[in-house]
Parts: C-alpha cells; structure tokens; sequence
C-alpha cells in the first residue's frame, strides 16, 4: 500500500524560492512523503531497498539534453540526498503513463515479496534552467554530478511515438498531433468550430479553479472560459484548435514522491493505519501508432484501461469520490468522458490538481502529483474510492489506478486478454508515397510566432490508404479551408508525393499550377558530379574525392537529378556510374554534416544516391575503384552490372557508429552474396576485396588497379550493341520477378527502419563520438 506521499514546489521570484536542481526537488519530496508517512524517519529511509526516478524532460529521447547538467544516476544521487543506500534504483521511461505504472510495478514487486519498501520521485525544474541558462556562464550552476551505483535505465520507450512519417511531415510536437485528433473528434460531435472552442475552455475553466487552489499549482489563477479562447499577446493561438491557454504548461518547478510498502514492514516502521491507502484496481493498455489507428477521434485503450481497472476494483465510476483525468489536451479528458458516459460538468470534478495547463505539466512525472492528491483524497474519506488515469505519448500508453483506504488483497493484471482484442482490430494501411484523389479524414493548421502557417491533412486515399501531407505554401484556398469556420473533414482533395513528402491540394489543376511535372534535363554543370555522354552511354562520377565520394543531401539531389533525366532520355541506353578519385568509389553518406539519423529522412525519394530505391527500366553500371563502404555498396547493389578493379573493397561499418545499413543493403545484400556473408558483413562489418566479391557473385568482372571504368566502359560497349528494347523488356521482366511477393518493398520505405533507431541512443551517440575523436560510447540495452 501507499504510506506516504510528498509534494514541493516553487515559483520565480516569490517568496523562498531557492532555484533548486530537479534532484534537490525529488529529494524534498521524498523527505515529505516520509514525513507524511507518520512513521520514524530515520527508520524508514533505512528501510528503503527500492528507488524509481521518474526520466527527466531533458533526457526523454536521444536528442535531448540537459541545459545546467543533471546528475547521470538520478535514482540514486536523490537516494544519496536523503541518505537512503537501497539494493536498487530505477530510471523510468519517458511517457505520462509512467508514475502510475511504475507504482503499480512497485505494488507488484512488493506482492511477490520481492521488495519490502520503495519510493517513486519526480521532478522538473524547467523554469528555473530556463532562467538560468539565459544568464552569462559565470552566473549559470551546474547541476551535473557523477554517481556511483547501479541503474536499471528502462529506456526511453517511445518507440512508434515519432514515426518518421510524422517527423517528414512537421506532425512532431504534442500540441500538433493532439490538434489532429481534436479536429477529428470535432467533426464526429458535429460542432462548429466556435462551438467546439467553447466546449474546451468550459472544460478547462473548472480545472484552472482547482489549480488555482492548489498550492503547488504553477498557475494558481482562475480563468472563465472567454479568458481562455480570446486571443492576445499572452495568449496567442499556435494551432487552428488551441491558444496557449489550452494546452499543457511544461514552464514548472516541481517535485513529488510517492512511498509504497508492504503492510508488514508499514507495521514495524510504525506507519498508523490511517495513512495506508491500497492500489485496489490498475491497468495498462496502450493504443496503436496514430497514423494506423481506426478511429483517430478515439482512444478505446483508454477507456478499455478504466474499465479494466473499475472492474478489479468492484467499483464504477459512479461511486468514485474523486478523480484525475490526464489532461494535457483537453482531448485526453474528452476521450474519457465519451466512453464513460461522464459528463465533462460533473460535480465531483475531473481534476485533483488542477490539470496539466494550470497546475502544470512536469515533463513525465504530473501523475505523482495527482496519485499524491488523490491519496490525500480518499484519506478524507475513509473507504471511499478515488481514481488516476494516466496518459503517454498521443494518447499512446494508458495507465490507471484506484485507490481506497479499504484493505485490498493484491491482484495481478487482467488487462492482457482486453490489449489482445484491441490489437485484433485491423489497421489503416499507410501510403507513404500518396498520389491521386483522396478525402480529408482530419488535419491541423500550425501557427508561428512570425505568422507564418503550416498545414498538415491526414486523410484516406480513393483505395483506402491513409496519406499524411502538407499545404503548399501559394495554396491559401486550401489554408483558408483549414482554419475558416466550415468543416473541411470529408472534403475532397488531390495529393502527390515529392522528395520532400506529401502534399495536398484541393485538385489536380491547383497541383500542376502550383507543384508542376517537370523532367529535368542535363544541365551544363554540377557542383558534385561530373556528367559527360558519348554515343547512347552516360558516365556519372561522383566528385567529391575528397570526402571519399560520401554523398550529402545536395550530392544526392543532383544525383536524383541527373539518374531522372537518364530515365526520360531515350537517346541515353546504358550508364556508368563511377567515382572521382583513387582511394573510394563512395563511402557512403558524409558523417559530417550529420548530427542525427532523422537527416536521412532528406535525402530523395529514389533512395541514396537518387538510386537505391529507383524502379531502373535501363541498365547501370558501377565502376568501383577503392572503397565501397555503407551506402556506397547500397549504390553498387542497385546497379545491375558491377565492375571492380583490383584494389577495390566492400564494407559495412555503419554498426560501429551506432546506425543500420540501409534497406537496400538490408533486403539485396542476403539475396546477392548469401545469407552467411551478408550476416557477416553486416554485424561484423567484414571487409572483403574484390575477389572475394567475385565469387560472391556481388562483382561481374575484375579489372586491374585503375581499370575499372575502362572496363565499365568496354561492358557499355556490349550493351550498347545490343537491342535496348530487348534489354529493357528483360530488365522488366526480372524486376517482377522479385517483386512477385513485393521483398524490396521496404526499400522506399526507411522509415521502417528509422522508426526503430529513432527512440534510442545509439545513433546520436555515435554520430557525436566520430565527430569528437572519440570511442563512442555504447548501451548494453536498447535506449
């Protein structure tokens, strides 16, 4: 049961504030929830063998990091604060829905008699390193410290939470994606867009009136809604469906602890009776991806978790005293109104806090506010029953608790039959490259400072595939649509696909005027290849020797460039690409000019190298000369015919700098060489020359050093004397071959792959040590 529970807080420039570091934060609370225990202090820091630390705001994902520092075992350097030495220390995942998880793990663990005594911390002082960090270096602290111990690290667990789909398409950012989902609840209520803006603020009016009586609220000021939706310098809209009123306030500083034991050892320590409250239902659901989910008006996790966990508990959600809804958004409330029947007035309230745009939103750690109030809650009501629904990611991870001081013996989780029929509910299929007519299923305008605007429709093509896509910037009919007072979902409009993503319209005719189908033609000059012709033979050298011949994103697009103008020139029957130089044919991407694996989302939809993920109807040659590393043998795999001299080799090292090769060395390489050696290559990144890769069957004809592209161009010559028409129609033929069971399908698709290196840090890491000189750093668990 919980035994003791602990806020604190403070605010800039009010009385006593001290501009404490998120560690001293969580230890004050954790020597609060102590002393709320009413049990010997000392005792009962001593009798702590479990602590969990709710994961920092500035260590969520692999791209975050902490402006002052921060302690690198937070679990234990706020262990060590209190003076409790315990056997294990816990750093949660990032997402809402932890605290409440991690209680109901702690609970768990505790059941099975494999702890006696935990206390879960958070904190955030987000406010505070914002001041300071704006203040001259000599001014600013550092809250960074090294700390002994071990550290069971959960990881970021985010994965599907920033599909790259999403990241593409600008749809990252919570009050974007929260903005799609309440458009798409707006059009199934049938509510005006007025109407719907009215619904929202008389929701969030009643919370601000409870944050304003809370004193650790961040904002302790009551709104009427009419304050809430009118817009103003500090209250100015950043979507079409919220001002910043509306959404969650993350400017906060902010600690709260929560004390769990066994009700043995709660007895020893001499904890009285009346500070026990039990965990007597939980559950945890989780939703699908966004793009792929049914209903994106819905979360049926959500309500499905409330039930489940009402269910265990005995109880409905008519006989709760008290509740706390996670309310980031105010569709995180709505959703668990619409599937409980609950009506958003409801006199109980549907905060115990205040919510997370008054009270605040302390990164991950807001539910151990409110476990915290509701347990002060149900302590004022002695066997009245009290309820915290937890959310995480775009109402991804739910988790929910109820809490009574009626003695509850220990359940374990029912929850994993309902998440197997959520599961079973099929999927939307997702266009990644969407072309053709579709409907507007939902969508959201994004307004910045400067007044510029963004738009982004997710919507159904003719064929049924979801498509994500943005406005084009001269396309104001359509933005005008987008924020008007009319209801543009159901609405039909034309997309096409480009090297930068989707984009939409509201037809065919507005597309060409505005986007255009143009093939490019040979232009005279490339700043990073050279390009001549002879006769029907085009010759492509990469010239960037002095970078090995690795391609940037600029290197790419001309590539992209030039390999299209070779499809659309019926003049042109066979190319030979080579590069520029002695040492390398290419090395694949330039690392230095890479500070993230999400760049890769920028180079062409034809793939690395405007040619890796190109439907080839005419011959291309590789003339390799030197090295063939990374995305270089990605570009020699796509080539039909390959050439090599001597001295060239084949390689992979992208695992030793924390990335994946890409999807076409992925998919080709095994089917090329075979299963062993390509396994080879690619977890161990085993080099091999050129005769080996003969025999691999990965290279057509060896040349002597420096030959290569003589060779190449003796191999042109044979094709060249040969029927093209011929050759294309065979070409055709085995391109369908091996699409017969579609197996290079995900080759246009990296972000499949992207998808799963995104949430950990690995990728970064290793992009960071190269660029620093450095041994990378590396993680035993994927994070």
């Amino acid at each position: 049961m919980i035994v003791g529970v602990g806020q604190v807080s403070e605010r800039i420039g009010e009385p006593g504030y001290r501009g404490m570091s998120a560690a001293d934060l969580a230890a004050a609370a954790v020597r609060a929830a102590v002393a709320d225990s009413g049990g010997d202090a000392e005792a009962v820091i001593a009798a702590l063998d479990t602590v969990v630390a709710i994961r920092a705001f500035d260590d969520s994902s692999a791209f975050a990091r902490p402006a002052l520092g921060a302690p690198d075992n937070v679990a234990r350097a706020v262990a060590g604060r209190v003076g409790a030495h315990p056997r294990r220390a816990v750093l949660g995942p990032t997402g809402g829905q932890g605290p409440q998880q991690l209680v109901t793990e702690l609970c768990g663990a505790i059941a099975d008699e494999k702890c006696d005594a935990a206390v879960l911390f958070g904190a955030e002082a987000i406010s505070t390193v914002r001041d300071l960090a704006g203040r001259p270096a000599a001014d600013r602290p550092d809250f960074g410290e090294r700390v002994e111990g071990s550290l069971e690290d959960r990881g970021y667990g985010i994965e599907g939470m920033t599909p790259a789909q999403a990241v593409l398409h600008q749809m990252v950012e919570p009050l974007v994606s929260y903005s799609v989902l309440e458009n798409a609840r707006r059009a199934r209520v049938g509510a005006s867009r007025p109407e719907y803006a009215r619904a929202m603020a008389a929701l969030f009016s009643r919370f601000s009136a409870v944050a304003a009586r809370n004193p650790h609220a961040a904002a302790p000021v009551a709104r009427d809604a009419a304050e809430l939706i009118e817009e103003n310098d500090r209250n100015r809209r950043v979507t079409d469906v919220y001002t910043r009123l509306l959404i969650a306030r993350e400017q906060v500083n902010q600690g709260a602890a929560v004390l769990i034991m066994s009700l043995a050892t709660a007895r020893r320590l001499g904890v009285p009776g009346e500070r026990m409250v039990f965990l007597a239902g939980h559950a945890d659901l989780t939703e699908r991806e966004l793009l792929v989910r049914p209903d994106l008006s819905r979360s049926p996790a959500a309500v499905a978790a409330v039930r489940s966990a009402l269910d265990m508990a005995g109880v409905t959600v008519d006989r709760l005293s008290a509740m706390d809804l996670y309310s980031c958004f105010p569709i995180a409330v709505f959703n668990i109104c619409d599937g409980l029947g609950l009506d958003p007035d409801d006199p109980r309230g549907l905060t115990a806090t205040g919510g997370l745009p008054y009270f605040g939103g302390p990164g991950n750690n807001y539910s151990t506010h409110a476990i915290a109030e509701i347990v002060a809650r149900v302590r004022d009501r002695p066997g009245s029953h009290g309820m915290v629904v937890a959310n995480g990611g775009v109402l991804s991870k739910h988790s929910v608790g109820i809490y009574t001081t009626t003695p509850a013996t220990w359940e374990r989780s029912r929850a994993s039959t309902v998440q197997a029929e959520l599961d079973d509910v099929p999927g939307v299929p997702v266009a990644v490259h969407a072309d053709g007519w579709g409907t507007v299923e939902s969508f959201v305008v994004r307004f910045d400072r400067d007044g510029s605007r963004v738009g982004i429709v997710l919507g159904r093509l003719d064929d049924g595939r979801r498509f994500l896509a943005n406005t084009l910037e001269r396309d104001g009919g359509l933005m005008d649509a987008l924020t008007g007072d009319g209801q543009p979902i159901g609405e039909r409009v034309f997309v096409r696909s480009t090297d930068a993503g989707n984009r939409v319209t509201v037809d065919r005719e507005r597309m060409d005027e505005l986007l255009g189908r143009t093939v490019p033609a040979f232009r005279d000059d490339y700043s990073h290849a050279l390009v001549t012709r002879s006769g029907h033979v085009l010759e492509v050298t990469i010239d960037r020797p002095e970078t090995g011949n690795a391609l940037n994103a600029a290197a790419q697009r001309e590539l992209d460039e030039i390999f299209t103008a070779f499809q659309h020139d019926d003049d042109l029957w066979v190319a030979v690409l080579c590069g520029a130089g002695e040492e390398a044919f290419c090395v694949g991407h330039d690392l230095g000019e890479m500070a993230s694996p999400m760049q890769l989302l920028g180079r062409p939809r034809s793939g690395f190298g405007g040619l890796v993920a190109r439907e080839l109807t005419k011959p291309v040659i590789a003339a390799v000369n030197g090295r063939a590393d990374g995305g270089g043998l990605e570009l020699v795999l796509a080539c039909h015919l390959v050439v090599a001299d001597d001295a060239a080799s084949f390689a992979l090292p992208d695992t030793g700098i924390g990335q994946s090769p890409g999807p076409g060395v992925l998919i080709r390489l095994p089917r090329t060489v075979g299963r062993a050696l390509a396994h080879d290559m690619i977890v161990t990144g085993r080099r091999i020359d050129a005769t080996e890769a003969v025999a691999a069957g990965l290279v057509a004809r060896l040349a002597p050093t420096g030959k290569a592209l003589a060779a190449a161009r003796e191999m042109a010559a044979d094709v060249v004397a040969r029927s093209p028409v011929a050759i294309r129609a065979a070409l055709s033929f085995l391109a369908r071959t091996d699409h017969a069971a579609d197996p290079e399908g995900p080759i246009g698709r990296p972000a499949d792959l992207l998808d799963d290196l995104i949430p950990h840090r690995d990728p970064v890491e290793g992009l960071t040590a190269l660029r620093e000189g450095r041994k990378p750093q590396w993680h035993t668990r994927f994070q």
